[in-house]
Parts: C-alpha cells; structure tokens; sequence
C-alpha cells in the first residue's frame, strides 16, 4: 500500500510540474510573397498563461538541410529550450527556412524569399498571434550554421526589427564557398536562391556577413559569435572576428572545444540567452 502511495504522489506531482512546464506550439505561418504556407515552432514559458505582459521573442534559426523543427527535434536534451523559455522568460521562435534558401530573396526564384518572409510576415503573425513586446528593443535572433548567417544577415539589414544579434558555427562567408574544388557541389546546393547556373562570384561575396562589417558598424547591434576550434567553418568566424576588431565593432567572440554538431549548439545556445537576457534586461523588457 505505501508503495502504491509513493507511486500515486509521484504520478500527481510529475503532472503538476508538466501542466506548468514551457509548452511547445506549432503555428501556420502564410507567406504572400512565396505563395505557400510554413510551419513554425514557438516555445511559450510557462509563465505566459499565468500572466497578461507581453514578452521578449528569441528568433532561433536553423542550419543548411534542416527545417523549423531542428532545434526541438535533434538537441540531445529535448528539453533544452523549454528549459531556457523558462528559465529567462522568453518566447522563443523557430520558423522554416527550407534547406538551403541561406535566408535571402532569391532574385531568380519567386518560391525562395525567405529575408521577406522572416522580417515581414513571420514576426507580423508571431505578434499578431502572442503577446510579443513588439518592438526592436525586445526582438533578437540567433541560429547555427546557415541560420548563423541568417541571423547576422537579416539583422544587418533590418536593424530596426532587433536589438542584438548571434552566430554559432556560422556560414558568414558565403563568398569563398565557391572555388574549383566545390563550384560544382555548391551550385547545387545553392540552386534555390541563385539557380541551376549559379551567380557571379561578386553576387555571393555580396551577401557574405564577413563582407558587411561596414553596415554592422553603423547598426551598432549587440552582436554574440562563437564557433568550435574543430569545425570546418573556424577560419571564416576567425576572420571575421578580426574584421571585427579592426573596425572597432564591439562584439562577444568565443572560440569553444567541439565541431559542427548538436553537442557544440546544445551547449552554445544557453551562452546567448543569457546574452540576450542582460539586454533585454537593459531593455526593460524582461520580467523581474
């Protein structure tokens, strides 16, 4: 009989403690400017049902072959997110970018305009839907690899839709994928946005991160990087840490143990919510 009891109160409290636990959507998201409809992953703290405040919003990208759900899906602890959602009561946002569309418009195909996309229809619906604090000073992005660049890309140039930016593990030099080596492989890969020939070497250097320190400069955006010492994409984040420097961005840039994996994300990501938090705290958007 005790150990029935002990088995009874176990069962109640792990209910009690999951009823008030971050909970996990997922939101229909239209896109008029590609003509389709994205899915879209949103962790809501579990202080949001309890209360009637708007809350902070963490974008949250995914890499190249991934998709919406990557970061809830392929974590080694499933509940990192929820976790953090909670622990800096934050929503955080994880909308589609397709497999290779590196969050650009594409200016060949009308079915990849995913910088249209995420900075006007993805946040206009996600404000529409919670209670967001709408507004730059309580807006931040961040992703891994290809959303790397897409964080850093998007919030370069819509400095006025976020507060503080970050990359882990990058792909902020789009401009030196192609060489003979790989002309062939990344033509392919990057068909989406630049088509079945590719672009001018000059369109890709372009829209490479490592090439817009200038328009970083002047955005004055809190920005956090980080990469691992044994991942492939090390040297570009180096050299653009050094870009950095030179041009006096200021800017917070750690080099870790680890590769291009979910372990090395897994344990980044905590290190830029607590980024984050402190701005938003500066902010005055989180709550006490």
């Amino acid at each position: 009989m005790k150990k029935l009891q002990i088995v009874f109160l176990f069962f109640l409290f792990g209910h009690v403690a999951d009823s008030y636990a971050a909970k996990a959507d997922t939101l229909q998201i239209p896109s008029m400017a590609m003509n389709k409809t994205y899915k879209a992953a949103v962790v809501l703290p579990s202080s949001y049902a309890k209360s009637k405040i708007n809350y902070p919003v963490l974008y949250l990208l995914h890499g190249a072959y991934g998709h919406f759900n990557d970061w809830l899906s392929k974590t080694p602890d499933k509940n990192l997110l929820h976790n953090l959602a909670d622990q800096y009561n934050i929503i955080i946002v994880m909308p589609e970018g397709e497999t290779f569309s590196f969050y650009l418009d594409s200016p060949v195909n009308k079915g990849s305009q995913f910088e249209t996309y995420i900075t006007k229809e993805v946040i206009q619906k996600v404000d529409n839907t919670y209670r967001t604090i709408n507004d730059r000073k309580g807006r931040v992005i961040t992703g891994l690899s290809m959303g790397g660049h897409g964080a850093l890309y998007l919030s370069t140039r819509h400095p006025e839709l976020f507060c503080a930016a970050g990359s882990m593990s990058g792909a902020v030099d789009m401009g030196s994928m192609i060489n003979p080596e790989s002309k062939e492989r990344v033509t392919k890969l990057m068909e989406p946005v630049f088509g079945t020939e590719g672009a001018p070497q000059e369109v890709y250097a372009s829209n490479a991160v490592l090439n817009m320190v200038d328009k970083i400069k002047t955005n004055k955006l809190e920005l956090i990087i980080d990469c691992g010492v044994d991942d492939f994409l090390i040297e570009s984040n180096r050299e653009l840490h050094r870009r950095l420097v030179y041009n006096k961005v200021s800017h917070d840039y750690t080099e870790r143990p680890g590769a291009h994996t979910w372990e090395y994300w897994e344990n980044a990501l905590p290190s830029h919510v607590l980024f984050f938090s402190k701005i938003l705290k500066n902010n005055a958007t989180v709550l006490k």
